[in-house]
């Protein structure tokens, strides 16, 4: 196994720029970092569900894929353009960062994300499982890679406290700026620039 190809990918997917981080980002600047633990307590547990089920699921989930894919592909766009509407409209109403920041949003959002999914569902598989069959070995893999999204998920935290004045000085550029990055996501996801090219 090449254990520097299978860390390098999962910190590379983890902590890139992806819609739960940018809802974290954006949660953090408006409500804090406390009420923003519940939106990344709900996206971490949901995360390592997803890589507890690959393991479970195995071969049956990767030949499943081509099916589930498309109908992940409508929901994961419609839902990250239901959030960029709430990220944009975050300094209006309580009610909407409240919703956004909620544990149940963050455990939704990584079932609802096709790049999450394709990677918790492929990653131990591809990776760990041709090499490893013992249950404590791929068990480790699991909490490590778990581990991971988690650091992800708290350092874009702590960025967006560490950067709240700036963020809050500048909260309807700031929000603006995150609602395109989550629209862009949802276009990304639904693979239209793929069918519109022919």
């Amino acid at each position: 196994m090449n254990f520097s190809s299978f860390f390098i990918y999962c910190f590379i997917v983890a902590f890139s720029p992806g819609p739960s981080n940018i809802v974290i980002l954006a949660s953090v600047q408006q409500s804090g970092i406390k009420r923003t633990l519940r939106y990344i307590a709900g996206a971490s547990i949901a995360f390592f569900l997803l890589i507890a089920l690959s393991v479970v699921l195995g071969e049956t989930l990767s030949s499943g894929m081509p099916f589930i894919l498309p109908v992940l592909r409508v929901v994961g766009c419609l839902f990250m353009l239901y959030l960029a509407y709430q990220v944009y409209h975050m300094d209006v109403s309580n009610a909407s960062t409240n919703q956004t920041a909620s544990f149940t949003s963050g455990f939704l959002m990584q079932f609802l994300n096709p790049k999450v999914v394709l990677f918790t569902l492929t990653v131990i598989p591809s990776y760990v499982m041709p090499y490893y069959t013992e249950g404590p070995v791929i068990s480790a893999f699991v909490v490590a890679v778990s581990l991971i999204g988690l650091a992800a998920y708290m350092t874009w935290a702590v960025c967006g406290n560490l950067f709240q004045g700036v963020l809050q000085k500048y909260r309807r550029t700031t929000n603006t700026v995150l609602a395109l990055f989550l629209l862009y996501s949802a276009i990304v996801v639904s693979d239209l620039p793929n069918l519109l090219r022919g």
